[in-house]
């Protein structure tokens, strides 16, 4: 059974017609420039004086905006903020359309020099599956599903 029949009924702490949704996915960049590169080489859309901006974002499907701000634009509305120790707070992924996009993109990312994770493998849940690191060292998924 799932853990989440075990846990009870949910108890809304807001109005029963108010349903909060996913709207932005933020990542903390310590160099917004490296971070565009990376993202952009993923096929997402930045504008094109954003390297140098302290905040940018990018519309992703379904409305929803992945934005990166640089260490001292969180610093300026939260003073005691300090960059985490490790990395891996994040998890994104990005779905290929087959296990040879995936093999190319991983490929075409390490040769740019980002640091691999874990090389493309056939997963035993059905699909080709890598990670590479992007700057900061968050941990980017790419997948497709095995024929």
């Amino acid at each position: 059974m799932s853990d989440s029949f075990k846990t009870g009924p949910v108890h809304r702490l807001y109005a029963a017609d108010m349903t909060p949704q996913l709207d932005f996915i933020g990542i903390v960049t310590s160099n917004m420039a490296a971070s565009l590169a990376f993202y952009r080489r993923l096929g997402l859309e930045f504008p094109a004086d954003a390297d140098t901006q302290p905040h940018v974002e990018a519309q992703l499907a379904g409305g929803v905006r992945l934005a990166l701000d640089t260490e001292d634009t969180v610093r300026s509305f939260h003073s005691e903020w300090e960059p985490p120790s490790s990395a891996g707070r994040i998890g994104l992924a990005f779905r290929c359309a087959d296990a040879a996009e995936v093999d190319a993109v991983y490929a075409d990312l390490v040769a740019a020099g980002y640091r691999g994770e874990l090389k493309p493998w056939d997963a035993p849940w059905g699909q080709r599956y890598a990670v590479i690191n992007d700057p900061d060292g968050n941990g980017v998924d790419l997948y497709a599903p095995l024929s």
